[in-house]
């Protein structure tokens, strides 16, 4: 008998409640109609809360550091930032299939080919955004209490950290229902909280600044795309938005779902992204020695400090308790026998030993910039992948079929791998680490090119159309239809 029928993803005989009192125990079982709930302007403020984050901050300042000026970083911002529309655009395939985007993507990769997807793509994105978030809040965390005596600086950090990925766990746990009703409220907070942090950092901006030595020709493009680069892992790394979408009713227009989800990424991304450029323009190069956070507690006045801190906990807990819960999620589509529940508290307390390591081994700004670069040689393709396929099944999606996980289902492709989705993905990835341009890694098309950066229009044009154009080939011939 079909899985479709049995095992964990039925809803049979279980009840299942989407209600913000109690844990949602739902994982990645199918939701029925009479089940389905809420509009698409609800995923506004659900995007819009994990973006007035800290790290904005961070990777604007870092365009100042690559040696833009502040225009030249303005328009960088506002390019990357279009980028939300992918993140949007695939988010309505969860209430099109009722059901997680790691089951969604057995579509695109096979089902077998599907599980090594999600367990690498799925697991290195979730770790990522866990500890870079996590990281931000121990830094500052720890340095408003170094300044108030408690200045152990191994375990200071480490007490912050596990008491906000333990208050974080506890939100994924909650799920889908705490997640809608608290975080319109959270995002509202953090608007005020970063505003008001803003409003100190302008006096200090430079509004007259340029670099020691402007950019021109080559090194002006290099600067320019390795800052794109930067930013675009933001919105690509997000191939989880069906997830957080998919409680919606069927007929919720997809371009609706689209705009909020888009909108609410962007807002926050390109204002305090762009403060981040403002910031940097008024701190001395021994600032960024000490930290960025270091140097925002230094501009700040005294109540204000704690108040920030605040602010970056709560955007901490409102991303990754996102990340925790989707990828709890992915869990589950891997195969492993696991509820939802336990599966999102093994996944927080990987994302917390690996918070914890680059805690006592790295600053905020090294740790982001280099993880958020690399990111997006897995990041950039799949985004690609996810969205043809989307647009090219206009949105058709049948559960019954991504369940379907026996020989001869629909999505058994090739022995079970999707060939098509599998050479687009591992060639985009390919195409986009020989463009890459980071610190530590430079490939041989970025050395060609002068160190500018095209991974990743170039890495995801790949994988968007080799997958477009094999998956028209007997390659891309599906099961039953």
């Amino acid at each position: 008998m079909s899985e479709a029928t049995t095992g964990p993803e039925t809803t049979t005989g279980t009840a299942f409640v989407d209600a913000s009192t109690q844990p949602e125990t739902r994982g990645i079982e199918v939701i029925g109609d009479a089940e389905r709930h809420g509009r698409a302007r609800d995923l506004f403020f659900v995007w819009a809360a994990p973006g007035v984050s800290i790290l904005n901050f961070t990777i604007g300042a870092t365009l100042i550091l690559l040696g833009l000026e502040i225009w030249q970083a303005f328009a960088v911002i506002v390019a990357a930032a279009l980028l939300w529309v992918f993140p949007g655009v695939i988010a309505a395939s969860g209430p099109a299939a009722g059901t997680s985007g790691s089951v969604v993507t057995r579509a695109m990769y096979g089902i077998i080919g599907n599980k090594l997807f999600v367990a690498f793509v799925g697991w290195f994105i979730g770790a990522v955004f866990l500890s870079l978030t996590w990281l931000a809040s121990s830094f500052m965390g720890a340095d408003l209490l170094r300044r108030v005596g408690l200045d152990d600086p191994v375990w200071v950090p480490i007490g912050v950290t596990i008491v906000v990925s333990a208050v974080t766990i506890l939100v994924a746990i909650f799920g889908h229902g705490l997640i809608l009703r608290i975080y319109p409220i959270m995002a509202i907070a953090l608007f005020v909280i970063f505003v008001a942090v803003s409003a100190f950092i302008l006096p200090t901006v430079d509004w007259a600044y340029r670099p020691a030595e402007p950019l021109s020709g080559v090194g002006l493009w290099s600067a320019i795309s390795v800052g794109f680069t930067i930013l675009a892992s933001t919105p690509l790394s997000f191939i989880n938005s069906p997830d957080i979408a998919r409680y919606l009713p069927r007929s919720t227009r997809p371009s609706h779902i689209a705009a909020a989800t888009a909108f609410g990424g962007a807002v926050p991304f390109v204002v305090f992204t762009a403060v981040g450029v403002l910031l940097a323009t008024g701190l001395k190069a021994s600032a960024f020695d000490a930290g960025i956070d270091v140097a925002l507690f230094d501009l700040l006045p005294g109540w204000l400090a704690p108040v920030l801190v605040i602010g970056v906990v709560l955007n901490t807990i409102a991303l990754n308790a996102m990340t925790t819960y989707t990828s709890s999620m992915a869990l589950q589509a891997i195969g492993f026998r696991l509820r939802r529940i336990p599966a999102a508290i093994i996944v927080g307390v990987v994302g917390t030993a690996l918070t914890i390591y680059l805690v006592l081994s790295s600053s905020l700004l090294q740790a982001a910039n280099l993880m958020l670069q690399f990111l997006v040689i897995v990041s950039g393709p799949a985004m690609a992948i996810y969205v043809v396929d989307v647009l090219r099944r206009r949105y058709v999606y049948d559960s019954v079929d991504l369940f379907d996980t026996g020989r001869g289902g629909r999505y058994w492709f090739t022995g079970g791998w999707s060939l098509p989705g599998v050479i687009a993905l591992l060639a985009g990835g390919l195409v986009t680490a020989l463009c890459l341009s980071t610190d530590v890694w430079t490939g041989p098309v970025g050395v060609a090119l002068g160190r500018i950066d095209l991974s990743v229009p170039l890495g995801m044009a790949v994988a968007a159309v080799l997958y477009a154009l094999l998956g028209r080939t007997s390659l891309g011939k599906e099961g039953r239809a």
